[in-house]
């Protein structure tokens, strides 16, 4: 699984898993500050959310354009130094004035533009080392390794979050609505990390930054070269071809974000409003331990080595780690022995704990598939994306038979009705399985497919249909209300599935580039 990658696939992941912590640690707690802090209604909230994630994955267009002038590494550190001053900004609380508003949308344009600097001219690096023929055949393992990275810092992050904020309340005596910037301030920390890693681990990946770089001549005089490569120039007939598949793409996956990101906003919401606030013991009151999390991830990767391993030391040294991992849990069954209070951000652990845990299997999967000459070109795997996503919204739609509006269910006190936390938990793998067949394999096709010249320009192109979709998200805060949640949640099915339709139609023409 993890053999024959280059070795700049590991640096960059990892420096992109402490990036991504802080991120989806801000994340996990940001539509319930908005409405605490600042007493927004869900509608409000929900614009302010969406549009900042509007402009995280709208502005990696502009970042992409710059590092194809200026280099894809440069983009990348100026991104994180503003990034930081957003977050920052982000830590302090100022209370729920206007200026606290004002502060707050500076500090979220600010995160916005370092992360559009950051993300798409990362993951171009990442493309950029599969551009060697030694590694080409590597490239969709190597992203979905490199996506199972990213979903490993975001694991931790709803825990990160909630303990902090508690922390800040009971031992440092916060309000709760002050309590939330101390989760905010994690991403500070992270971000120092992720510099760390970059330039620590900078050896193996510089040749993809792109730009210029300094180089020592023949004769020891110091010059200018291209860090990359040249690559072969496409006739522009065969660029038109190749934008206009990847644009396609794009038109298809704002479809797929407007409706998994509603994790953050409508399902959050189902957590804190329709779901119970209690988890059973027993098995599922461990199921919101992110220890426990862990240790079944590391049973599956353990397991894999097992049967993997070429030699019976590296098997045996696995079989330990299995059993090892087993008993941790059979421990912690034993002291499962209560009912545990959960907050509506938890449930947020579960996509990237499902991310990193089916990854080995959705790699298994499509390697055998290959071997066989039967693997699904990457837009098919797309389509099959959207589908598995309205299915996830199905599922939500059943669990939410027989359940009051959200404003009635609000005014309804004693009388109001919830629902087994394992509906959001089951809907969060459902929806799992969809991001791991469109996420990974659409930014690889991108990096693959996009015009050598327009790489950065292409890559961001992927980011700004992801922003157009994250804009579209505020469509469930307004529809949460009066509506029954049968039409919300049969409103993420429909455009699901018109997405899926329309791919399967273009299918001829995205393969063609492939």
């Amino acid at each position: 699984m993890f053999e024959g990658q280059p070795k700049g696939l590991y640096a960059l992941a990892l420096a992109n898993t402490g990036e991504r912590f802080g991120y989806y640690t801000m994340l996990a707690v940001f539509a319930l500050f908005l409405r605490a802090n600042f007493g927004l209604d869900p509608a409000w909230a929900g614009e302010i959310y969406s549009d900042f994630l509007m402009l995280v994955y709208f502005l990696p267009v502009v970042g992409g354009m710059a590092a194809d002038r200026w280099g894809y590494g440069k983009m990348v550190t100026i991104g994180i130094i503003i990034m930081f001053l957003g977050y920052l900004l982000l830590s302090f609380p100022f209370g729920g004035d206007m200026f606290a508003l004002v502060v707050m949308l500076l500090a979220l344009v600010l995160i916005s533009l370092g992360t559009g600097l950051f993300k798409g001219n990362l993951q171009v690096m990442v493309g950029n080392l599969y551009d060697d023929p030694k590694y080409a055949s590597k490239r969709d393992a190597g992203f979905s390794l490199f996506y199972m990275a990213i979903n490993l810092g975001a694991l931790f992050a709803p825990t990160a979050a909630v303990m902090i904020k508690e922390w800040a309340e009971k031992s440092l005596g916060y309000s709760s609505n002050d309590a939330y910037h101390f989760s905010f301030a994690v991403a500070c920390a992270s971000l120092v990390l992720s510099i760390a890693i970059y330039y620590a681990t900078r050896s193996t990946f510089r040749h993809t930054e792109g730009g210029k770089v300094k180089v020592k001549s023949e004769e020891n005089e110091t010059a200018e070269a291209e860090a990359a490569p040249a690559v072969q120039e496409l006739s522009k007939e065969e660029t038109k071809q190749r934008i206009v598949a990847l644009c396609l793409v794009f038109a298809v996956v704002i479809f797929f974000w407007m409706a998994f990101h509603q994790n953050g906003l409508s399902l959050t919401y189902f957590a804190d409003e329709f779901t119970a606030s209690t988890a059973v013991a027993g098995v599922q009151s461990m199921m919101f331990d992110v220890l426990n999390l862990v240790a079944v991830i590391v049973i599956v990767y353990a397991a894999f080595s097992v049967f993997q391993s070429k030699t019976s030391r590296a098997k045996g040294i696995s079989a330990v780690v299995v059993l090892a991992a087993l008993g941790f849990l059979g421990w912690q069954y034993t002291r499962a022995t209560e009912d545990i209070a959960i907050s509506a951000p938890i449930f947020q652990q579960f996509n990237p704990f499902y991310v990193v845990a089916l990854t080995p299997f959705s790699m298994l999967i499509f390697s055998t598939l290959a071997a066989k000459g039967k693997e699904p070109s990457a837009p098919r795997k797309i389509a099959y994306g959207m589908l598995v996503a309205a299915a996830a919204f199905l599922l939500m739609m059943v669990a939410s038979q027989g359940l009051l509006t959200p404003n009635a269910q609000k005014a309804a006190g004693d009388a109001a009705t919830f629902v087994s936390p394992y509906w959001l938990i089951s809907t969060y793998l459902i929806l799992t399985f969809g991001e791991l067949l469109l996420s990974p394999m659409g930014i690889s096709f991108v990096s693959k497919v996009a015009p050598p010249k327009y790489k950065g320009l292409m890559m961001g192109g992927w980011f700004v249909a992801t922003a157009i979709g994250n804009k579209l998200v505020g469509v469930g805060g307004y529809l949460w209300g009066d509506i029954s949640l049968t039409v919300v949640w049969g409103v993420f099915i429909a455009v699901c599935v018109v997405a899926a339709l329309f791919m399967f139609a273009m299918m001829k023409r995205l393969e063609k580039v492939c």
